[in-house]
């Protein structure tokens, strides 16, 4: 039985969001990330160790469902916050069976309005749901006891870049000894800005925009060097992942799955080591 009390507070100033939470379990599994295969799209959900949910983006349609349901339990419809990295059907499509068919706690976005009717009505969907919608950027936190998702980007000056994909919200992971990094479609506009502004060294890349080759720069995985890189593509005519990203990312030594060869790709995180597990298993 889970005893669940969540409370969201803005500190106006400090543009920072405290995330408390009160959880009772009897067992508590170890920190776990799902990079989801939803086919040409992303989708990664993070479940911490005594429940609490993260899904950053839903894939571009309902076959995020088939995926959550083969993670959760079936008697578990409960997802405490739902993330999408910028609104693009490839990232946002899925989230809306996601709210027809689980509860969600809030849903947090980078501010940014999509186009045309499918955005609309997703965004009616959360109205009427009486979702909690929250904008995030830069130097906005999530805390969750002594774990964090820190939000890096989107800069202002990114968020108007007339790209949208470089205005994707990153969030960086940092728990349990490792740092994991989750870059939605930026490319290598944003990528500069991050080497600029922050310490980059991580542990496992979520490769933005599926294998680009305008993104995942040499310079960019150079201070970031990832251990474990994961990519979510499927069947796509954009030549995704393409063979200049891939041979950056074995130039560099990063052990690199993707979700159109491996399936799901989940990471069992305790103590600063990392546990990979993959559907297909290869």
């Amino acid at each position: 039985m889970k005893f669940l009390s969540l409370s969201f507070l803005a500190l106006v100033g400090f543009n920072v969001i405290v995330w408390q939470g009160v959880i009772e379990r009897n067992t508590k599994d170890p920190l776990a990330v799902h990079f989801l295969d939803v086919g040409q799209g992303d989708s990664e959900l993070i479940v911490f160790p005594d429940g609490v949910k993260v899904l950053i983006d839903g894939g571009p349609s309902k076959e995020i469902l088939f995926e959550l349901g083969e993670v959760l339990s079936p008697t578990d419809r409960y997802i405490d916050l739902v993330m999408i990295t910028h609104p693009q059907l490839d990232h946002y499509g899925g989230i809306k069976d996601v709210i027809e068919r689980y509860q969600i706690g809030a849903f947090i976005f980078n501010g940014e309005e999509g186009a045309g009717d499918a955005w609309d009505e997703f965004k009616k969907e959360l109205r009427e749901r009486e979702i909690p919608i929250i904008v995030l950027g830069e130097g906005d936190k999530i805390k969750y006891g002594d774990r964090e998702i820190n939000i890096l980007s989107p800069t202002v000056e990114l968020l108007a870049h007339r790209d949208l994909n470089e205005g994707s919200l990153v969030a960086e992971l940092v728990g349990d000894g490792i740092k994991a990094l989750f870059t939605g479609d930026i490319g290598l506009t944003a990528e500069a800005v991050l080497l600029e502004k922050y310490d980059m060294d991580i542990d496992v890349l979520k490769v933005a925009h599926h294998g680009s080759r305008y993104s995942t720069g040499m310079d960019f995985l150079d201070e970031t060097t990832p251990l474990i890189s994961v990519i979510g593509v499927g069947e796509n005519n954009f030549g995704h992942p393409t063979e200049a990203t891939l041979q950056r990312l074995s130039r560099l030594g990063s052990t690199t799955y993707r979700t159109d060869e491996n399936g799901r790709v989940s990471l069992i995180i305790e103590d600063g080591k990392v546990g990979v597990k993959t559907k297909m298993g290869n």
